[in-house]
């Protein structure tokens, strides 16, 4: 099945661009001076799939090409370029519908394509194998209807575990519970999964991406993974925090969406900051697991997030991780504190990391009849299945205040 064709109408100092762009990647791309080219365009073309408009041309104008779409006997999404402020005004009228997207100016004309890209693949509108993101293969079962769980390991505070709670959950996964996954260290700062894991040369995704710039072929993630023992991938976005130009949000999120249909399970570890990267991993990520040890500065930073995550919009997806949660500290004072379900709790491995990760592997692996490992089982088995649940009231109890928060007591 080939691409979809894409209608553009923006001003013509940005039409030519976005139009060559477009069309390199391997797109249709008509260009519409107005609505009456719209609709005639709409009206002989069963292929067009979206729109990239311009949002801040005359009113009158605007509803036209509204009123074209809306009353198309097919469907389209509609990706509507706009200034910042302008966006604004879109954001407080909601009436986008659920296909529709807006994207600020300025822009690049590559950034446009990627989120056109993107749009297609939540779509699931399949291309003929010859474009630079998606994969050739079965468009079956086994292909688009496929869609693996996405899980982020954050918290906005370092130092908490993220690390070891991504790559052990992954190797749980992948040698327990027999599902193939995909490990991101999307660390761009202080990532070291490969490291941890014994993964030597690694070539990363900005490795990847700049070589294709430069006339490479172009690579997907499973292409650029290296392979564990354990049996899962692991995929580096680069290997020094001043090689982080050429990673485009919005193609990160492209590449996550297509490597869902070849595996069962994406585990990102994730950086501790609000970065546009980190922002385009949580649109994608199913649930995001925050890891938080029973110590105040971990559970404020934790309690930001919670704040933080409403206008993220992604606050029904987090679900925290009680590390280090053999201190004597109630899991539900933590609760009640951070204001999230605890969906596991992983208990003080002590040495056992460290002998894992000097020998390049998991606890998981090498330590499987350990009562930690356990708490991976049950994590990855709650990853699987059952939406996260409050944990029940341990026997000791003590609270810890969050500057100016009393937690709420029974």
């Amino acid at each position: 099945m080939a691409r979809p064709a894409v209608v553009v109408a923006l001003p013509p100092g940005e039409s030519v661009y976005v139009c060559a762009e477009l069309a390199e990647a391997g797109f249709d791309v008509i260009e519409v001076l107005d609505s009456t080219d719209l609709k005639r365009a709409l009206d002989s073309r069963r292929d067009i799939g979206l729109a990239v408009l311009d949002g801040e041309i005359d009113g009158d104008d605007a509803r036209d090409f509204e009123s074209v779409i809306r009353a198309s006997s097919h469907p389209i999404a509609s990706l509507t370029v706009v200034s910042p402020r302008a966006l604004e005004r879109f954001a407080a009228l909601e009436t986008a519908g659920s296909d529709d997207e807006y994207f600020t100016r300025p822009y690049s004309a590559d950034s446009i394509r990627w989120r056109v890209e993107a749009m297609c693949i939540r779509r699931e509108t399949v291309d003929d194998g010859s474009g630079p993101v998606l994969r050739g293969g079965d468009a079956g079962m086994g292909g688009w209807n496929k869609r693996a769980t996405t899980v982020a390991v954050f918290n906005p505070k370092g130092g908490v575990g993220k690390t070891t709670i991504a790559t052990n959950l992954a190797s749980a996964l992948q040698t327990r519970k027999g599902k193939s996954v995909l490990l991101i260290d999307a660390d761009t700062v202080t990532g070291h999964v490969t490291m941890s894991l014994g993964i030597d040369a690694v070539r990363t995704v900005a490795d990847a991406w700049r070589d294709e710039a430069e006339g490479g072929p172009a690579e997907d993630l499973l292409g650029i993974a290296s392979a564990h023992p354990s049996g899962m991938r692991v995929v580096a976005l680069t290997d020094s925090p001043l090689n982080t130009d050429v990673l485009d949000p919005t193609r990160l999120a492209a590449a996550i969406v297509d490597a869902r249909q070849f595996v069962d399970v994406i585990v990102l570890d994730v950086h501790h900051s609000y970065s546009t990267l980190n922002q385009a991993i949580f649109d994608e990520a199913d649930r995001i697991l925050v890891p938080v040890t029973p110590d105040v500065p971990a559970i404020r930073a934790a309690v930001q997030l919670r704040d933080v995550s409403t206008g993220l919009g992604c606050r029904e997806r987090l679900a925290m991780i009680v590390n280090r949660a053999n201190s004597g500290i109630s899991v539900v004072d933590m609760e009640r504190t951070v204001g999230m379900p605890a969906l596991a709790q992983i208990r003080s491995g002590g040495l056992l990391f460290v002998r894992a990760a000097n020998e390049g592997r998991t606890v998981i692996e090498m330590f499987p009849k350990e009562k930690i490992t356990a708490d991976f089982d049950h994590l990855a088995d709650r990853v699987l299945g059952t939406p996260p649940q409050p944990s029940p009231a341990p026997k000791a109890s003590f609270r810890l205040p969050v500057r100016g928060k009393e937690p709420a007591r029974a």
